[in-house]
């Protein structure tokens, strides 16, 4: 097994911040990042999809780019991530830019010790969850630890940011 040492999981450590990394085989042909981790880690440590969260990178319309931490089965609300992050219409941004202003690749971006730390908004329903689990800057490797936790090493805002809702 590789290293499971990463920006994010030394961000941890050094904060002295409980958590637990969690690692699985990633299958290259997955087709859904989060997908892949919700089958892999739900059943066998016994969270629900809803706790296991996804990175999405967005441009904010000045020109800036964002982060939004919702749940895996769950689509972002790109008008309430960018309302949360400061208004104006947002869009997905470019793989080579997320990935750029991160430092992660695709699937395995963490809200997490970013090369660039980036305006971030996790969804409201983080909150619920006595843990929660989202990337740890790899594919194949999650990290699990306390909302409240993960709000405040990112500095992000918590807002409904899911569509439908």
């Amino acid at each position: 097994m590789a290293s499971t040492s990463t920006p994010a999981t030394t961000l941890l450590t050094r904060e002295k911040v409980p958590h637990v990394v969690h690692e699985y085989p990633h299958d290259p042909r997955a087709g859904s990042f989060g997908s892949e981790a919700v089958e892999a880690l739900g059943e066998r440590l016994g969270v629900e999809p809803a706790q296991i969260f996804k990175t999405l990178v967005i441009a904010l319309p000045s020109g800036k780019l964002g982060v939004a931490v919702v749940p895996v089965p769950e689509t972002l609300s790109l008008k309430a991530a960018s309302a949360a992050l400061g208004g104006g219409k947002a869009t997905m941004a470019e793989r080579a830019d997320a990935e750029r202003a991160t430092g992660y690749v695709l699937g395995g971006i963490s809200p997490l010790g970013q090369r660039k730390r980036l305006p971030t908004v996790i969804d409201a329903s983080a909150g619920q969850w006595d843990k929660v689990l989202c990337s740890a800057g790899r594919r194949g490797l999650e990290i699990e630890l306390a909302p409240a936790d993960l709000i405040r090493l990112t500095g992000a805002v918590v807002a409904p940011v899911v569509a439908g809702r």
